[in-house]
């Protein structure tokens, strides 16, 4: 799967969420991470991934694009920790 993201986006991920992209790629092929479908999307289908939150959509078959990265909420550690 080749991950791609917009470098400014990144840059100011970075600022605002002290979180690299390429950081957050690695949390994509994380064995206990949790994926969720992010339901507050308007769009697009995208995803949650909580190890960091990882804000992503997939472009065809075999590229993710990144669009956010974070430290997960305490609401969404507390989700994780409890499996929903």
């Amino acid at each position: 799967m080749v991950v791609t993201w917009d470098t400014r986006k990144a840059d100011a991920n970075l600022a605002n969420h002290g979180v690299a992209f390429a950081d957050a790629e690695t949390v994509l092929t994380a064995p206990l991470a949790l994926t969720t479908e992010d339901l507050d999307a308007e769009g697009e289908q995208r995803f949650l991934t909580v190890g960091a939150a990882v804000i992503y959509t997939y472009r065809g078959k075999t590229r993710i694009r990144l669009i956010s990265a974070r430290r997960a909420t305490r609401n969404e550690r507390r989700d994780d920790a409890q499996g929903i």
